[in-house]
């Protein structure tokens, strides 16, 4: 009788360790930029602090190389959903072509929480993201200032269907169109695609058309921004010439902050983002309570508080204490 308990005490103890075991899949829009390697970092970081209070949640990070490929983000969704992953954390690079992978993963029993862009679905348990509408308004009031409420602006926008930076240009217009009748938006249907050197070639075909009026650029994502510095430098209108406001940090975007080819940065904080989204699936499975929408905040980053600790923190997440 004390062997057949201790045996049920043993088994009944293995069954929590393995219920305390999961595997999350970390799904980006793309893994080159800058913003999606301190999303990673972050995932990391919460796996870690999870593995030290005794639950073993394992980081599998995987998504396509281009934030365009769709159809790879698609394929990899479908690949983690086959290999019966625990949870997902997912970045979708379309909010209507990611629905039927991401509502597929749920109907399985995989939990799925989204994070940076929405998705256009009920089923996932959470959005960890920006206040994207916010971080446009912030552009949108950093550029009329130093335009003094009048000129001329051009948005650049990013890719269609991407939610995120969809957002943030409508938060940018509304503002422009609403607050700053002096202003006048002489363009903001043209897309930077989906790189440095789509958004540059984009940059610099509007520069070529408008260089001659334009007075203040918005440029919503790092790589739009990034293109757009290099079309300013080339077409000698950077350093102020032409007023620029951008959105995320990235090596080159922060060093033009500093020598003023760039007057301001809507920063977001991806090392949070990725952490949170770790946090909230795993809480999740083990049956806890979850908010349905986490918003990680979004701050302006200009040359007069670039060295402020707060700053500092934000914008320069600890990399390779969590990626190798």
């Amino acid at each position: 009788m004390k062997k057949t308990l201790l045996l049920f005490v043993l088994m009944a103890a293995a069954l929590v360790a393995r219920a305390e075991d999961y595997r999350i899949a970390v799904i980006p829009k793309g893994t080159t930029h800058e913003f999606w390697k301190s999303i990673h970092a972050g995932a990391v970081k919460a796996s870690r602090e999870l593995q030290a209070d005794g639950i073993n949640a394992e980081i599998i990070w995987k998504g396509p190389l281009r934030e365009d490929d769709r159809e790879q983000q698609v394929q990899v969704v479908e690949n983690f959903i086959a290999r019966r992953v625990s949870g997902i954390v997912l970045a979708p690079l379309d909010a209507r072509a990611l629905v039927a992978p991401a509502e597929t993963a749920v109907r399985v029993g995989i939990p799925v929480v989204i994070i940076d862009s929405g998705l256009n679905s009920t089923k996932p348990i959470s959005t960890v993201s920006t206040d994207n509408y916010k971080g446009g308004v912030l552009g949108a009031h950093r550029l009329a200032t130093l335009l003094n409420g009048e000129g001329k602006v051009i948005l650049l926008r990013v890719l269609a269907g991407s939610t995120s930076t969809e957002q943030r240009e409508a938060g940018f217009l509304d503002t422009i169109q609403k607050e700053y009748p002096g202003i006048t938006v002489i363009s903001s249907d043209q897309h930077a695609g989906a790189t440095r050197d789509t958004a540059y070639r984009a940059a610099q075909n509007l520069l070529n058309r408008f260089g001659r009026d334009v007075t203040g650029v918005f440029a919503p994502n790092e790589s739009s921004a990034t293109g757009m510095l290099l079309a300013l430098r080339d077409a000698g209108l950077a350093g102020g010439k032409v007023k620029f406001v951008g959105f995320d940090t990235g090596t080159q975007t922060l060093a033009a902050l500093k020598t003023g080819d760039l007057q301001g940065l809507v920063v977001q904080n991806p090392f949070k983002m990725g952490y949170l989204g770790v946090k909230t699936i795993v809480a999740s499975l083990r049956g806890q309570t979850v908010d349905k929408d986490i918003d990680t905040g979004c701050e302006l980053v200009t040359l007069e508080n670039l060295n402020d600790p707060a700053t500092i923190d934000l914008i320069t997440p600890p990399l390779s204490k969590y990626l190798d």
